[in-house]
Parts: C-alpha cells; structure tokens; sequence
C-alpha cells in the first residue's frame, strides 16, 4: 500500500500528461475533419498542402506520445482503467486473494479497493480491506 502510495505523484504526471496529449490530438482530429468537409462543401477548394501534412505530423506525434506514457504506467504494474476519469488500479494481493487498490485524479491518496472482478462503482473503503489502518498495523 504504502509503495503504491508513494507512486501517486509520478502516476499523476504520466497521467495529466497523457490526458493533455491526447486533448491535442481530438483537438488535431476535429481540424482536419473541419478542414476535409470544407473542401467537400465547396466542391475542392486549394489546400496549403505542407501546413496540412505539419499538421496531420502533429496529430501523430500526439497520438504516440499518449501511446508511450500510458505504456509507461503499464510497465510500472499499474492498470489505467478509465483514462479520461483518470482512474487506476493498482493490483495487490492481501491475505492470498488478488485485489484492485484504486485511486482517481485528484485524490489525495489511495483510500479505496475493489475485488479483481468488480469495477470502481463497487470500491469500498480500504479500512475495510486490513481491518485497521495501515499505521496501526505492524510492520
């Protein structure tokens, strides 16, 4: 608990980060829409070719950067399970049995947990989880 604690200001960065990447490239997608439906509208229309390509260039370096920092939480062993929410999953095994420590964008800390097999609706506070809060426990 305390390591995946201690990861929340990384997974936050990596997080927003991917969030803003991705807004840049919806933001990209619905320009170049914009633009092929002004050139359908008008019967063609003539297109500053190298301004339209930067721009398709930007939309993929977006698109990759989202790919590559939403890798990058995956290799830490952390599951992204709504991105736009911003909420992860951080699997831990308590007691024998696989349970999903989770945490949403803008949370001071990890305070909830769900079974593997239920989703974030069904989380319940970690309290619940240990019995006592982890300082009480000993190490």
């Amino acid at each position: 608990m305390s390591e995946a604690q201690t990861l929340l200001p990384v997974l936050e960065s990596l997080l927003r980060r991917a969030q803003v990447s991705a807004g840049r490239m919806v933001e990209l997608d619905g320009e170049m829409q914009r633009l092929s439906q002004r050139i359908f509208l008008s019967g063609g229309m003539h297109v500053n070719v190298a301004s339209a390509a930067r721009r398709r260039g930007e939309r993929e370096k977006a698109a990759q950067e989202t790919k590559d920092t939403l890798s990058e939480i995956d290799a830490i062993g952390v599951r992204v399970q709504d991105f736009e929410e911003g909420l992860l999953d951080f699997p831990c095994v308590v007691d024998g049995r696989m349970v999903m420590l989770c945490w949403k964008l803008g949370e001071p800390g990890i305070a909830h947990w769900h079974a593997e097999e239920e989703d974030f609706t069904e989380r319940k506070p970690v309290e619940t989880l240990f019995g006592k809060s982890e300082r009480e426990r000993p190490n």
